[in-house]
């Protein structure tokens, strides 16, 4: 192992160790006084904590190490070492959050809106430095593989039957207002992996294209490629504008093409992640 490779390694750990800390205190000092849950193996952890009166650390530790350990064969042995540090350090902060006593708020709405919040915060660092907290994750992976569902069905089925089961543990306004607290979480987490300024993939079909690119270029100062296209009812051969902008530069982009030519097809999509130095400058 090269010193760069131990330098990645401190570097995310670090990481990692800030990330578990908020997400301790969101849990300690803020969800579980108010008898909110998150979803996933956490929300088992929190339930089972709460009915049996065991540290949440513990249940943290005992019920994701069989998904750790699931992981070595099919994301490697970096990503497990990062997980189960992120996973036993999210159980030392939780019961040095415990003793502390502190609560953030015994408004219940503010708990879940905060607490996603801050949750979330903390899991999208974790999770941007090649780790996991949740087993989740992980079971669902392996589930897709043998029932006709996909990833993302499994963890909404498994995370509904976790809120119905917070409903009868605690009562039912707590379990919707854990599945407020999840859906928080779960944007916060997109805005910390993919930043605030999302990225939107841009094609523009003209047969003015070469005007149009020299506008795009001159004055947003994007770089174009230009695509070979054929009309599907014409079949004439033209070529098709494609760049990267971020969503502020949307309706000057649309300005400038329709500037050119009023009748251009212009297709906007959302980019999850963008990578490349003229992009970034």
């Amino acid at each position: 192992m090269n010193f760069k490779t131990l330098k990645l390694i401190f570097i995310r750990m670090f990481w990692i160790t800030i990330g578990t800390m908020i997400a301790a205190y969101s849990l300690e000092c803020v969800l579980i006084p108010n008898e909110v849950i998150d979803g996933g193996i956490v929300g088992i952890s929190i339930m089972a904590s709460y009915l049996t009166k065991y540290p949440l650390g513990l249940f943290l530790i005992v019920l994701n190490l069989p998904f750790v350990l699931s992981a070595f064969q099919k994301f490697g042995k970096m990503f497990v070492f990062l997980m189960f540090y992120g996973v036993i350090a999210l159980s030392l902060f939780s019961e040095m959050f415990l003793k502390t006593g502190h609560i953030f708020t015994q408004d219940t709405l503010l708990a879940a809106i905060f607490g996603g919040i801050i949750l979330g915060t903390g899991v999208g660092l974790v999770l941007k430095n090649n780790a996991s907290l949740d087993g989740t994750e992980i079971l669902a992976i392996n589930l897709a593989k043998k029932i006709p569902f996909s990833v993302g069905e499994i963890i909404m089925f498994f995370n509904i039957f976790i809120f119905i089961l917070a409903g009868f543990v605690y009562e039912p306004n707590k379990a919707m207002y854990s599945a407020i607290t999840y859906f928080i979480a779960y944007r916060v987490i997109d805005i910390v992996l993919q930043g605030l300024n999302e990225a939107k993939s841009v094609f523009v079909i003209s047969s003015k294209y070469n005007e149009i690119g020299r506008e795009i270029m001159k004055n947003l100062d994007k770089s174009v490629t230009y695509l070979n296209a054929e009309g599907g009812y014409s079949g004439a051969k033209s070529k098709m504008i494609y760049c990267v902008i971020t969503k502020l530069e949307i309706q000057k982009i649309k300005e400038t093409v329709n500037k050119i030519d009023p009748y251009a097809f212009i297709a906007i999509e959302n980019v999850h992640d963008v990578d490349g130095k003229r992009y970034k400058k």
